[in-house]
């Protein structure tokens, strides 16, 4: 019999998530992708909301070698009544969800005066409109089962303004405050809300703008402190966190990951 006073501390894994349950949105590449795997890696049971379930099969092996449970379900966020029905369905098979990242996203480049409203309901949908009602639907079952981690993932175009982004910076700016919102009002219920902005980072999504040599030394200027373009990782790593219980005193904060770039 071992003395309790000599006895080996239990391993500290203080972003683990085994045991969790976690949906994300726009998961087959880019961020979504690496953020889903990262879930995994660190034991949660992972959800991949996108466009196309079957072309996700590797992504799903993928998870799955991380000796947890994953699926892929169709859901295209701009759709809210069949997003709606795919978490229905997904959790009435494999239980609740504990954990929801609200990745999808994206804007357009265009000058301000030349933004047409079609432009700019379509952002402020794909981005801000989703968030809120994808919460709303998922906060709902967390509040009955007693709590649970939303990660909004914004962009540092929410908390500074870039020249040819304003209904993008508008639609993320939103995105920050209401992760804000949600967290007050939420909070009763357990479940915490937070927010991760991120700088350009490299992906598929911003490998055609990248390319170019001119913005791309202009962006690493502009990320003022560390003048290097960020790593997939470097984001996926603070959603995790932000989703653990390590930090389970933190709600309503956005945590700028732009090598600092909002420091300036």
């Amino acid at each position: 019999m071992t003395d309790a006073s000599t006895a080996v501390p239990a391993p500290r894994t203080p972003f683990s998530l085994t045991g969790s349950r976690a949906l994300v949105t726009a998961a087959s590449r880019g961020l979504g992708r690496e953020i889903a795997l990262e879930l995994a890696g660190q034991g949660a049971d992972v959800i991949l909301g996108v466009r196309d379930p079957e072309g996700a099969a590797d992504l799903v092996a993928e998870l799955q070698a991380f000796g947890v449970t994953a699926t892929a379900i169709r859901m295209d966020v701009l759709d809210l009544a069949a997003c709606r029905a795919a978490i229905d369905a997904v959790t009435a098979e494999l239980g609740p969800i504990d954990i929801l990242v609200n990745n999808a996203g994206g804007g357009i480049d265009s000058p301000a005066l030349e933004v047409t409203e079609e432009d700019f309901d379509h952002v402020w949908q794909l981005n801000t409109r989703s968030t809120f009602f994808v919460s709303q639907h998922v906060a709902k079952s967390m509040r009955a089962n007693g709590g649970g981690a939303i990660v909004n993932v914004a962009s540092q175009a929410g908390l500074v303004a870039l020249p040819g982004e304003a209904s993008y910076c508008a639609a993320k700016a939103a995105v920050v405050h209401l992760t804000r919102c949600l967290a007050v009002e939420w909070g009763e219920y357990g479940i915490r809300v937070n927010a991760v902005a991120p700088t350009f980072i490299e992906t598929d999504g911003t490998a055609e703008a990248l390319s170019d040599d001119a913005f791309r030394a202009d962006t690493v200027d502009r990320i003022a402190a560390l003048h290097r373009i960020g790593q997939p990782r470097e984001v996926s790593g603070a959603v995790a966190f932000l989703a653990s219980p390590s930090a389970s005193l933190i709600t309503g904060q956005t945590l700028a990951i732009d090598g600092g770039w909002t420091a300036r």
